[in-house]
């Protein structure tokens, strides 16, 4: 370029125009440096969006919708439910002040989100105390959805009696589960706030079997306890009958654990140096971020 001026100004003011060329070459140096710049803050952003969406959606879906693909309603033949609550929300809340509640149920949901991880589930809501997962959708996983729930149920109580209420320390606090296995429709609702939504009398019988169970207890239907007997692995024992809403007196089942420890998540080390809501930390340190 300098010589191409020199050429067009022969010889003429040649430290100016030599000056006037770097200066204008280390303006682009900058303009490129500054367009990478701006052009890698988009990628991060673009990413963290993804990330986002992924958390509200299963990755699956989340994916069709930003290829701008419509995500058809799509039935299930077979899938298992798991729901928990709080025993004695209610009254908990009386006797706390809005942030003590609010801080109770992020210790606990944060603590159940670190656990699913290592499952096979989909979280689809938690709506105040109550707490929704599911196995077998948006990807079908033959008949382990019924084993990834139940290892997760034994999980989560597992963390639940080591869970410590902040503002309550000398309380324990008390979770009923209940699981059932059966067909269900499910599919996005919404357009400002897309939300994955299941539908079907499976989800409304796995909702009676966590209202009718007991505190500590993970209660089980006789759907979910017939494909459990197929791994051969799982400890059931007989409840009896229980009146169910809309469906009579129906035979369920205690799951009071299994005979091959799970390797998720793994037992902590040694619970005298534990956060008592991060049991993990020492093996999986990246889940206590």
């Amino acid at each position: 370029m300098r010589s191409i001026v020199r050429q067009i100004t022969r010889g003429y003011c040649e430290n100016l125009m030599d000056d006037l060329v770097l200066r204008m070459e280390q303006y682009a140096n900058n303009l490129e440096a500054l367009v990478e710049e701006k052009t890698d803050q988009l990628s991060q952003e673009k990413r963290r969006s993804e990330e986002l969406l992924f958390q509200v959606l299963p990755r699956p879906v989340a994916q069709q919708l930003m290829a701008g693909e419509m995500v058809k309603p799509e039935q299930f033949e077979n899938v298992t439910v798991y729901f928990s609550d709080i025993v004695g929300f209610t009254v908990l809340c009386a006797q706390s002040s809005p942030m003590q509640v609010v801080n109770l149920l992020n210790d606990l949901y944060s603590t159940f989100d670190r656990i699913i991880g290592f499952y096979d589930v989909y979280k689809v809501e938690t709506i105040g105390d109550a707490y929704m997962v599911v196995s077998g959708l948006p990807e079908r996983n033959g008949d382990n959805h019924a084993k990834e729930i139940a290892l997760m149920s034994l999980a989560i109580l597992d963390a639940v009696q080591m869970f410590t209420i902040q503002h309550k320390p000398d309380a324990q606090l008390k979770v009923r589960i209940g699981i059932h296995t059966g067909p269900v429709c499910a599919g996005v609702v919404g357009q400002k706030m897309p939300h994955y939504c299941l539908f079907g009398d499976t989800v409304n019988t796995a909702s009676r079997m966590e209202s009718t169970g007991e505190p500590l207890r993970i209660h089980v239907s006789w759907a979910t306890k017939h494909i459990l007997d197929t791994f051969q692995t799982f400890k059931l024992e007989l409840r009896g009958d229980v009146e169910l809403k809309g469906k009579g007196a129906v035979v369920t089942y205690w799951l009071v654990g299994c005979t091959e420890q799970d390797p998720r998540p793994p037992t902590p080390i040694s619970t005298d140096t534990l956060d008592p809501n991060n049991p993990y930390p020492l093996i999986f340190p990246e889940l206590s971020k």
